[in-house]
């Protein structure tokens, strides 16, 4: 029933090291803001918002462990599972590096960046399943027809979605793990890219035109909410966003597992804002740390600033960046689409290199993190062993005890008043 993933003990909260909880700030402001909000809040926000103040709260259940010898107890609180929650989407992330590392073709593999010009945002806050699915499939196209064509190669693609920017502004762009090299068109071997030469220019020009062309089909099958009132309106509008070149950032080939596992850890699942970012909760404003990539300083690195936003700014800010239900945020493209295809042969084989295993159980996370393991008794040594499980029911103001086997089994469950 619960993937456990903090713990509470009478020395300190199960949130560790963090100095500011997320939750507790829309604890203090949220009640307040939605009565009045700055903009239109729907359903999913709405969503994300209850279940990242629920999240790791007795209202989803706690699991009660116990020493057997001295009787000393751990409290493990349930996970709101959301993925915009910031607590679980680190969680989620360092789960799905794991399984995916054991599915990757045995190549290395580029770190791409692809970014659409701001001029889109209205358009893509009124069409966001369109137009971002789009800005996916077309990112994937520009590079699969790229080495199909040049090097006759299938490449696989591992492309994640992001709308937000350091500052969490609107910036869409998508991160890709791009397999340098793949399955041969003419023979079935698995073969490398030598070159690390790429024609920007090029790529960026294909990607712009590629883009362009599903937002002109879809303007013409009536399927785009705008306000343009003709086509000619609209195409000049098009042409517009010919003036600039658009983005393509590509890192140099990564080895895996090392390298390429790293990268999908930063920039899979994770959440929109780390608290390990939040720098202050005073009053009505919240502050957080992030990269001003224009400044940089003396080692060429971005410098690191503080902005502070109101509640009233700060929450449609973030909330704009809830995913949309049943929006897949990560998507598989070209020999990832299908992992059947690639023979066993080609894949990554982690025996080779266990070092890079990333630690996915529970207590092994919180050995890494605390260096003590919260299941294990610290005065007796024992392992501590469940005992039952308590959540608080929505019906009414009574605490229910069970054993998580029970779950499913009202009549099981032994019901205590609060």
């Amino acid at each position: 029933m619960c993937i456990s993933h903090a713990c509470e003990t009478s020395e300190k909260p199960w949130y560790g090291e963090k100095k500011y909880r997320l939750a507790d700030f829309f604890d203090q402001w949220w009640d307040i803001y939605k009565q009045s909000p700055k903009e239109l809040i729907y359903e999913e926000q709405y969503k994300a918002v209850n279940a990242i103040r629920l999240c790791r709260t007795e209202a989803l259940g706690v699991d009660y462990y116990s020493c057997p010898d001295c009787g000393e107890i751990t409290k493990v609180y349930h996970s709101c599972k959301n993925r915009f929650c910031p607590t679980c989407s680190w969680q989620d992330t360092l789960k799905w590096a794991e399984k995916i590392k054991t599915r990757m073709m045995d190549l290395p593999h580029r770190h791409v960046v692809m970014t659409l010009p701001h001029q889109l945002n209205a358009l893509i806050k009124a069409n966001k399943n369109e137009l971002l699915s789009l800005l996916m499939r077309v990112a994937s196209d520009t590079f699969k027809d790229w080495i199909k064509n040049k090097y006759h190669l299938k490449p696989g693609i591992i492309s994640v979605l992001h709308t937000f920017g350091e500052t969490k502004d609107y910036h869409v762009h998508v991160h890709m793990i791009l397999s340098w090299g793949g399955i041969g068109m003419k023979s079935p071997t698995l073969q490398k890219i030598e070159e690390e030469y790429v024609n920007y220019d090029f790529l960026k020009k294909k990607f712009r035109c590629k883009y362009e062309d599903g937002l002109i089909a879809l303007f013409d099958a009536n399927k785009l909410q705008h306000e343009f009132f003709n086509r000619k309106e609209f195409m000049k509008f098009i042409k517009q966003l010919n003036k600039k070149k658009w983005i393509i950032h590509l890192e140099d080939p990564m080895e895996i597992p090392t390298q390429v596992i790293r990268y999908i850890g930063r920039y899979s699942k994770r959440a929109c804002l780390s608290e390990y970012k939040i720098t202050k909760m005073e009053g009505e404003a919240i502050s957080f740390k992030y990269k001003d990539y224009k400044t940089k300083g003396r080692d060429n690195k971005p410098i690191e600033k503080e902005l502070m936003l109101n509640y009233r700014d700060f929450f449609p800010r973030l909330l704009q960046h809830v995913p949309l239900k049943y929006f897949r945020l990560v998507r598989y493209y070209g020999l990832y689409s299908n992992r059947s295809s690639i023979p066993q042969e080609f894949l990554y084989d982690e025996t080779e290199n266990q070092e890079t295993k990333t630690q996915e159980n529970w207590e092994e996370l919180q050995l890494e993190k605390t260096g003590t393991n919260p299941l294990i008794c610290e005065t007796c040594q024992k392992r501590k062993v469940y005992i039952f499980t308590k959540l608080k029911s929505r019906r009414n103001n009574k605490t229910i005890t069970f054993k998580r086997m029970h779950l499913n089994k009202e009549k099981f469950r032994k019901q205590v008043a609060a």
